[in-house]
This record gives structure tokens, sequence and C-alpha cells, in this order.
């Protein structure tokens, strides 16, 4: 689904977001036979070459574990105690944080609880296409750099000044003006500019990333044995905690079951390896699962599509 489309099919729900619009937005989707914390795997990108929009969450809102077939740039506006999980790193975010996400990596947020306000982000979106084409055309294989996982704090650095930046490419998303795409296209272009010399001249700070707990170090062993069979029992005994610590550390963190979580991984892998071209009747044993059939309805469950379909609309005719 686009994100014009699910905006269009919620415009019923104005005014700033809460819980209680929140839970609106979740039994809407149920509605529409979407998964709550999986959609955002599911959108599309409506512009061929560039998006942004803002996004807010609050403290109960689902978000699962995805991935994206494009790139994904965030920047905080605030520090609300949100961390971050990307890969098998986890960092606390606080206002000016630019996340770069390439295509194909896990992550999430990990909202807590309680927050002094909604958790709020301005995103761009960049196709596969123009990032690509700016490699090959304008700044050569250094470009490279860009194209990895980064998390850039700004904030009482030179870059401080991204964030106007970034609103701006929202503002003029939001308002429509005449010629407002060329403008978002290169504002855009302008920010990638800026975060490349951020990334090579090493003037942002880099954030540490978090100390490792016991959520780091079971998701780093779930990323290692991600084609194993994976049980609770075993893991608990592997880090000789018991099976409802586990559980527990899954439920207040991530907000789903340790097995859950190890689904939602699998996936995210399996979507890569579709779009790699790896026979669909291989993918499934692959990342872990019994057989085909089994992936199949986990898949089918997670996207309200099947393997078979989801290749089908990322491979260009």
């Amino acid at each position: 689904m686009k994100l014009e489309d699910l905006r269009r099919l919620t415009k019923r729900l104005q005014g700033a977001q809460t819980p209680e619009t929140e839970q609106e937005m979740a039994a809407f989707l149920h509605t529409l036979g979407l998964e709550p914390g999986s959609f955002y795997q599911e959108l599309e990108m409506s512009d061929r070459y560039v998006e942004t929009h803002r996004d807010i969450s609050s403290s109960n809102a689902t978000v699962s574990l995805h991935s994206h077939d494009f790139y994904e740039i965030l920047y905080c506006t605030n520090t609300c105690g949100v961390e971050y999980l990307m890969g098998t790193e986890r960092y606390r975010l606080q206002k000016g944080d630019v996340l770069i996400v390439p295509p194909g990596v896990s992550h999430r947020p990990l909202l807590p609880e309680q927050m002094p306000e909604p958790y709020q982000r301005d995103v761009i979106w960049v196709s596969h296409e123009f990032f690509d084409q700016m490699l090959h055309h304008t700044y050569g294989r250094s470009w490279n750099e860009l194209k990895k996982a980064h998390l850039l704090r700004t904030a009482n650095t030179p870059w401080e000044f991204l964030g106007t930046l970034f609103r701006n490419g929202v503002l003029e998303a939001e308002q429509r003006r005449p010629g407002w795409q060329m403008l978002v296209i290169g504002n855009t272009v302008s920010l990638l500019t800026y975060l490349y010399r951020a990334v090579q001249e090493e003037t942002a700070a880099l954030p540490t990333i978090e100390t490792p707990q016991l959520l780091d170090r079971i998701m780093a062993h779930i990323e290692v044995h991600l084609a194993e069979k994976l049980t609770l029992a075993e893991v608990a005994k592997q880090f000789y905690v018991s099976p409802s610590t586990i559980s527990q550390t899954f439920h207040n963190k991530m907000g789903v079951s340790f097995y859950r979580c190890v689904t939602q991984r699998r996936l995210v892998e399996a979507k890569k390896l579709i779009l790699q071209g790896l026979p669909l009747e291989q993918v499934g044993h692959r990342v872990g699962f019994a057989d085909h059939s089994t992936f199949y309805r986990a898949f089918k469950q997670e996207y309200g599509i099947s393997p078979r379909q989801y290749r089908r609309l990322q491979t260009p005719e």
C-alpha cells in the first residue's frame, strides 16, 4: 500500500495522534486486512525517486521489526526516551539524530511505556534508482559510504542546520504548491550531499552503541543462528536465564513474544533473498522455517501477500 493511499483512507482521523487515535488507526487497519504492527513493511513509494513526510508515534504504538526496499533517512525532532534498533545495534535517540537505513536492514523504534511526548521524526524515502544515479553520475565510489547504515548526532555540531532542510522538504510535500516535487528532489540532493560530507569528514558526532543488555545479546544470537532451530528453552540455557526472563524481556522491550520476533527477523531476511532471485522453494529453508508451507503462511500473515506476489511487485517488468 502506498503512503498516500493510507492517508486518503484514514483521512477521517484528524488532529494530533494520541493513544486513542492510535487505537482507532489499528482498528481501521484491521478492517483493511492489514496488521497494524507490520503495515510499515507494506508501504510502497508513490514517487519514483524521493518522498518525504513526518511520522508521529505515541507510547502504545506497535511497530514491528521491518525493512524496506528503499533507503529510509530519519531525523529525530525531539528527545523522548526512544531507543532504536538497527540491525543488531541499539541506540538511544536524541533530538537532531539522523538515521540512514539502507534497503534490507531490519530496524524499528523501541517505544517506552511512558513518554513525555510522542516520538516525532521527519522521514525521507529515497529509491534505489535515485541513489544509484547519484552514485554513477556524481560522486563515484566514495558515495558508497553513505549507502551503509549510519546514525549521526548533529546536535551541537556544524551539521545542526540539517534539521531545517528536513523540515523544509516535509513542508513542501505537505503544502504541494506549484513545483513542489522539484523542490523536494533538490532539497533531498542537498541533504544527501551534506550527509555525505558529515560521514566523510567525521565532523558529526557518532553516538556510542548502548551497553549490551540481555536483549542485545539474544538479538545477536538470533542473527547468527537465523537458519537454525531456535527455541526459547535452548536460548534461555545459552544465556543462563529462565525462559520467563526472556519472554518478559521481549514483551517489555519489543512488544512481541520471542517467537514472533524471530519470525519477523526471518521474514526480513526472506524478503532480501526473494529480491536476490533465490528460488522461492529455497527461501524458507534458508532463513530457518521448517518447510515451504510454514514459510508461505507466515509471509502471507505478516505482509498480506504471498512471496510470489511480493517478487512480482518488486521486480520491474
